[in-house]
Formats: C-alpha cells, sequence, structure tokens
C-alpha cells in the first residue's frame, strides 16, 4: 500500500499519491476560494499537511476520504473568518457548451451560477463544506460525514440548513 510506503520513508510513494488525489484536492480548494492562485496555494498547504501528519493516518477510512477532512480543515481555517468571496465565473468549470444555446442563455446561466457559488461562499462553515462536497464532489453522505467528522444525520440536517439558506440568499427556490 502506497501510504505504508510513505511512512517508511519512500518518498517517491507519496508523490504517486500527490499524482492521484491533486486535482481533486485542488478542485476542493477551488469551490471554497473561487481563486485559482490561492486555491493552488492551499493546495500546496494541504499536500504539505498530509505529507508531514501521514503517521496520524489510522486506516479508518480510505486515503482519499482523509485527504478531504485535511483539505476542508485547511481550507475552513483560511477561509472561515473571511469575508464573503466573489467568485468570478471561470470557464474551465463549465461543460462543453451547446452550439444551440444562444449568447443571452448562456449569460443567464453564467450570472445564476456565479450568483449561486456566491451564495455558498456566505454560508457558515459546515453548511458551505457540506454544500461543496455533496453538490460539487458528488460525495455520498456517509463519506462527508467522515470527512467532517459528524453523524449521517448531521450531514442530512447541515445540507438542509443549506439549500434553505441559499434559497433565502438567492431570493427564488433553487
Amino acid at each position: 500500500m502506497l501510504v505504508d510506503l510513505c511512512r517508511t520513508g519512500h518518498r517517491e510513494a507519496f508523490d504517486v499519491l500527490v499524482v492521484r488525489h491533486r486535482r481533486a484536492v485542488y478542485q476542493l480548494c477551488y469551490r471554497f476560494v473561487g481563486n485559482h492562485e490561492e486555491a493552488s496555494d492551499l493546495t500546496q498547504d494541504v499536500l504539505l499537511r498530509a505529507f508531514r501528519g501521514l503517521r496520524n493516518f489510522k486506516g479508518r477510512s480510505s486515503f482519499s476520504t482523509w485527504l478531504y477532512r485535511v483539505g476542508v480543515n485547511v481550507c475552513l481555517t483560511r477561509v472561515g473568518r473571511a469575508a464573503p468571496i466573489a467568485v468570478p465565473i471561470d470557464e474551465e468549470q463549465h461543460p462543453v457548451e451547446d452550439e444551440r444555446e444562444s449568447a443571452p442563455d448562456r449569460l443567464l446561466r453564467d450570472e445564476r451560477a456565479r450568483r449561486v457559488r456566491a451564495a455558498i461562499s456566505r454560508l457558515p462553515r459546515k453548511q458551505r463544506a457540506t454544500v461543496i462536497l455533496r453538490l460539487y464532489h458528488e460525495l455520498p453522505h456517509q463519506e462527508i460525514a467522515r470527512i467532517l467528522g459528524s453523524s449521517v444525520g448531521a450531514v442530512k440536517a447541515n445540507l438542509f440548513h443549506a439549500l434553505g439558506n441559499l434559497r433565502k440568499l438567492l431570493g427564488d427556490p433553487l
């Protein structure tokens, strides 16, 4: 197992883990900060903390779940007390555009997506993390509970309250 090799001093094994998980960690960080440079910095911080803390990995969950937990903790610490962010429209986040979609329809879709991302950035910390992990990363409630160190019921309640708060922030039903 790569984690065991890392623990015994094989840095190459950690390089393999980084290659496998870097993109997911970056996407997680980007969802929290909405800025490529800051997301890259956070990604480096997450991976460094994971490398240093690998001895604390007990194997009770998958490595990716543990790494997400490290990532969420780093992101919440960095942005938890910061003012809500203005999330830019990022063309890389959009799927391949439908050529039949008109320019006004595309503008409306992009504006709505920007408003939703900005509203998510204004949610309380646990709600923001739950929404990002569930809606953007499509993780199941059980895994989110492991990442956040809470119960499945708490994750479901956080998601329920987060969606209600998003409805209020956006001023219309989702």
